[in-house]
């Protein structure tokens, strides 16, 4: 399916959840936040959240450092 992430055009796997989206593109090292439709979707919701075909999905994924 295709989906937009982080304003890119792409396609991914069809039946996804947030979690296995984050996983697909190498994402899943530390914690994320994700938006799907200019939504937040909570952390404990991304196992569940699935994702849909021409969902636009925003995601921050936090690097630690000093």
């Amino acid at each position: 399916m295709e989906v937009t992430v982080n304003g890119t055009s792409r396609e991914v796997p069809d039946d996804l959840t947030v979690k296995d989206l984050v996983a697909h593109l190498g994402l899943s090292g530390g914690p994320v936040a994700v938006e799907i439709n200019r939504e937040i979707v909570p952390r404990a919701e991304h196992g569940a959240r699935k994702v849909a075909p021409g969902d636009a999905i925003e995601i921050v994924h936090f690097v630690g450092g000093g």
